[in-house]
């Protein structure tokens, strides 16, 4: 059996997504779809709306095969080691093919910006450090440094946040010397940022941002199919919420004057003097949004901010990290359908270690438990209850 892998947070799932997995399944010729998904935070740094095991179990409605979650500790990170995570555990699964969406639609351009990277790697990273000293956000001085070594020339954009991913998708390939042939589809319609509605195919930034206005489902009906309709009314109606920053905001204000600055130090992603200033801006806001407006700045942009509070909201360290990312990624599987199943199978000459529950010894077990609970923090504890026992529950079947 072939698979294609595809690297997703399906947050949540929406007609692109649709169009994504159809179009990579033909173009792939693969048997099998596999999914690496993030869990319940996000490459934002944001909180997924809706939990990873509903999520997982609407992707194999939709027609995925395997959902394996990629790990926090390499879901809420940059776009290097975001993309690291995910290619090493497709590599691992042995998926023959990555079908990627991005801005460029063409897999010959990002042929031609790694061979550009990769001839001209000492300019770049010097010129990335410079930009980064002058005082530069990360995505700022990375397009100073692509400038700057002739990117601008290429047919390809890599300033656009879908190719900056798809490079380091194809970075990430060869420097693990995985078989894995790389290919893209180009995104439609929508930009992955825009704030409005657009039909058929709207952004997830537009899709999350309805969620949480008047009438809501009504007005992202047509940009998501009706079984992503059907699992998020009954979320909120069994949980009470979706999920989003400002409910976070009493527990983040309170983790954020009761630790010691020195505390605050050790939080993964913290750069030197932001606990000071973390500290200041805590104390006159009242709200999630008047927090980061008070604490952003040129140098820690809103989603570099927001990976960090969500360090701080799980109590995750700059030590942990370092130890988390030293290891091979565990295959935890969240969800499959019976040819996901048969790929498993396919598998086992493999011998690759699965793991199916967040059950001792699961590697990452300590870690997962803090992110489970912070997540469902802002539930009432008999709901949260209910929601943490999923985690020890088998992966949604499709039957």
């Amino acid at each position: 059996m072939q698979g294609c892998g595809l690297i997703v947070e399906y947050n949540p799932f929406h007609n692109g997504h649709k169009y994504h997995l159809n179009q990579s399944r033909i173009i792939s010729g693969a048997d099998c779809m596999i999914a690496v998904m993030s869990g319940n935070f996000l490459q934002r740094g944001e909180p997924a709306v809706i939990d990873k095991h509903h999520r997982a179990k609407l992707a194999v409605t939709q027609g995925v095969d395997l959902v394996i979650e990629l790990p926090y500790y390499y879901a809420v990170q940059h776009s290097e080691l975001f993309a690291e995570g995910a290619i090493k555990l497709l590599s691992a699964l042995k998926a023959n093919y990555i079908c990627f969406g991005s801005e460029h639609g063409e897999i010959n351009g990002f042929h031609e910006m790694i061979k550009l990277l990769r001839s001209n790697q000492t300019e770049y990273e010097t010129q990335l450090k410079l930009s980064l000293h002058q005082g530069n956000s990360y995505p700022k001085a990375h397009e100073i440094a692509w400038r700057q070594i002739g990117g601008e020339h290429l047919s390809i954009d890599y300033t656009k946040p879908n190719n900056i991913l798809g490079t380091q998708y194809l970075l990430k390939i060869l420097q693990i010397d995985s078989l894995i042939q790389p290919l893209t589809i180009k995104r439609q319609q929508n930009n992955y940022h825009d704030q409005a509605i657009s039909t058929p195919f709207a952004s997830a930034t537009s899709i999350r941002k309805e969620l949480l206005s008047d009438h809501p489902l009504r007005k992202i009906e047509d940009s998501v199919p009706s079984e992503t309709l059907d699992i998020l009314n009954k979320y909120k109606s069994n949980y009470g919420c979706w999920h989003d920053w400002e409910q976070y905001f009493p527990f983040l204000h309170y983790r954020i004057l009761t630790m010691h600055p020195d505390e605050l130090k050790q939080i993964h992603g913290m750069k030197e003097g932001l606990e000071n200033r973390l500290i200041r801006s805590m104390t006159d806001a009242s709200s999630f949004e008047q927090f980061m407006t008070n604490v952003k700045t040129k140098r820690y942009t809103w989603t570099s901010l927001q990976r960090v509070l969500t360090n701080i909201l799980t109590n995750t360290t700059k030590s942990e990290i370092e130890i988390k990312l030293s290891s091979p990624p565990p295959l935890r599987i969240l969800a499959m359908s019976q040819i996901g199943k048969r790929y498993l199978n396919h598998l086992k000459e493999y011998d690759p270690i699965f793991y199916t529950s967040n059950k001792k010894p699961y590697p990452d077990y300590g870690l997962d438990n803090r992110v489970t609970s912070a997540y469902y923090s802002i539930l009432n504890t008999e709901k949260q209850l209910t929601a943490k026992k999923q985690d020890f529950k088998p992966p949604y079947m499709e039957v």
